[in-house]
């Protein structure tokens, strides 16, 4: 029984440092991210050359709707 306690926590603190790097990973991407320093960012690009530099770096792309709800799903019957 307290192998199992001790596994059970084991995986809660390893989902709880997954979730803290994903969202250190993403808070670093925004932040970086040429938009943000942009004097109106929700104007389109006004040439092509500035729209291959706001999207020159690597993208990450949230989980889809369904990715989201099995991982909450995975986390709840933990």
């Amino acid at each position: 029984m307290r192998a199992n306690t001790l596994r059970r926590l084991a995986g809660k603190i390893a989902a709880i440092v997954a979730e803290m790097n994903y969202a250190q990973r993403r808070m670093l991407e925004l932040r970086t991210t040429q938009d943000r320093y942009l004097l109106q960012p929700d104007e389109p690009p006004a040439s092509y050359a500035e729209f291959l530099a706001r999207t020159a770096g690597p993208l990450l792309h949230e989980p889809s709707a369904r990715r989201r709800a099995r991982d909450a799903a995975q986390r709840a019957s933990r």
